[in-house]
């Protein structure tokens, strides 16, 4: 094979690689055109299917098992508990429910059942957040209903 043939099969070749390569990114566009993505967004309130209210539970204080403890007791109550774990620090001295829906009579059932009035209810509505409250439980916590 000579030099000349040599670069005409190296071309011939590029070429038919960028033409493979050419082809896939059509046909993803097209399936991408016929087939769009699909968007996964919070279910209008009104269109819930029941009336159950998704928390989670962290613990604010440090207490060991503390997050868990409360997440029976909401589990007991018919609540469904998603997730329990520790809150962002442990210097929380009282209880709190962050509304994170929107709806805010959710947040004050979740804190009636605590025992909590309704002035410890933080809104921080976030269509991030497949839930409908946050509780964060403080160094009060003996004076929350278990």
């Amino acid at each position: 094979m000579t030099e000349q043939e040599r670069s005409h099969y190296l071309l011939h070749a590029a070429l038919g690689f960028l033409s493979i390569l050419l082809l896939i990114l059509l046909v993803a566009l097209f399936t991408r055109i016929i087939y769009p993505r699909i968007v996964s967004e919070r279910t209008e309130v009104s269109l819930l299917l029941s009336d159950v209210i998704q928390v989670e539970v962290r613990n604010g204080c440090g207490v060991s098992g503390l997050a868990n403890r409360f997440t029976s007791v909401m589990r007991q109550n018919g609540f469904d508990v998603v997730e329990s774990g520790n809150f962002d620090t442990f210097d929380v001295t009282r209880s709190f429910v962050i509304d994170r829906s929107g709806n805010l009579d959710n947040a004050r059932r979740v804190a009636r059942a605590l025992g909590l009035s309704d002035d410890r209810i933080i809104r921080e509505i976030s269509p991030d957040f497949y839930l409908d409250a946050t509780i964060v439980i403080g160094s009060d916590y003996e004076s929350l209903n278990q």
